[in-house]
């Protein structure tokens, strides 16, 4: 059985608005049961202000048969949206391609300004095994979109986690270092950054992308009373793995201007091996210990039921407790 992907089909957007949803209607129409094999997609693309930008993607995106978009999120401060969509093999790579396309004809990033590292207009386009495919599959699924997106888009490409080509290419951190502004020279001067695909050259609005395949991941932000991004630096540097800090979790610090308070932005690589609720409550001693409280947290795209459930066990103390109590994931069966 498959891990329950749980959340709304919603328009979250920043660009106009400091919190909330514009829209919440419940995802449950789509039929996964009915489908053979499933594949979820979480394409980044470097715009989070300009809605009408997002809302030509998503339609791209949509407008593929047996693609169903699950989710989308714009953040102002980031200049960022991120899609989720599954579908069958063929229609999700098809679909991914589509929104490709309308990226680089709409997205110039020679003025794009945001807190989040990129390289591109389409940033990051990852293809995730749900039900039926194995990581191999998209690994296949990953370098084919790539060459496509090369091909036809003249927009270099990087594969990356398990579709890379060299293990220093498998963590996304390593790939998107120097971000869109220092790529711009060392692709075309240095040996070790030039794409698996494409031109050693960036597109001239477009940039690059980078396409790979992974396991399901949780991208997720705990926001802080505080407008000092020092303090938020020393937290995520502390929690992150690559520092020492708990395992298989990415974080990175980043100042909230408009709302006033900074960000712990964190990837769970693997929630198995830490939950939420233990990095939310390292979050929050660290935070105490600067003199901070926690404002919020928020979860970007979508969650495994299986994450949430965990983070109920330890909260509430219920170590009996097991995803077949949860009503939803009984009447999904």
């Amino acid at each position: 059985m498959f891990d329950l992907l749980i959340g709304f089909r919603r328009k979250r957007n920043r660009a106009t608005s400091g919190k909330g949803f514009k829209e919440i209607v419940p995802s449950m129409a789509f039929r996964l049961d009915r489908m053979t094999e499933i594949v979820e997609c979480v394409p980044n693309f470097s715009e989070g202000r300009r809605t009408e930008v997002v809302d030509a993607i998503v339609d791209a995106i949509a407008s593929v048969t047996d693609v169903r978009v699950l989710d989308r999120e714009m953040d102002a401060d980031h200049n960022r949206s991120v899609i989720t969509l599954v579908g069958t093999r063929t229609a999700v790579a098809e679909a991914a391609f589509r929104g490709a396309k309308s990226a680089v004809a709409s997205i110039d990033m020679n003025h794009h300004k945001g807190e989040h590292p990129r390289v591109g207009a389409l940033d990051v386009l990852p293809f995730v095994p749900i039900a039926g495919v194995t990581m191999e599959d998209c690994v296949a699924l990953a370098r084919s979109v790539g060459k496509r997106i090369a091909d036809e888009l003249h927009v270099p490409v990087y594969l990356y986690e398990a579709a890379a080509t060299r293990p220093e290419r498998r963590a996304l951190p390593d790939v998107r270092r120097g971000e869109y502004e220092g790529l711009k020279t060392a692709i075309e001067t240095d040996p070790d950054r030039k794409p698996d695909f494409g031109p050693a050259r960036l597109h001239p609005t477009a940039g690059a992308s980078i396409v790979g395949a992974r396991p399901i991941l949780i991208a997720w932000n705990v926001n802080l009373r505080s407008t000092d991004i020092g303090i938020a630096k020393r937290i995520a540097k502390a929690i992150r793995e690559s520092d020492g800090g708990l395992p298989a979790v990415r974080a990175k610090g980043f100042a909230l201007t408009d709302r006033g308070l900074v960000q712990v932005s964190m990837n769970m690589v693997d929630y198995r091996k830490t939950s939420l609720a233990t990095a939310y409550e390292a979050i929050r001693g660290l935070a105490a210990k600067e003199g901070v409280e926690i404002a919020e947290s928020e979860v970007i795209g979508l969650v495994p039921l299986d994450a949430i459930v965990e983070g109920a066990t330890q909260y509430f103390k219920l170590p009996r407790f097991h995803r077949n109590q949860v009503l939803e994931a009984r009447l999904w069966e």
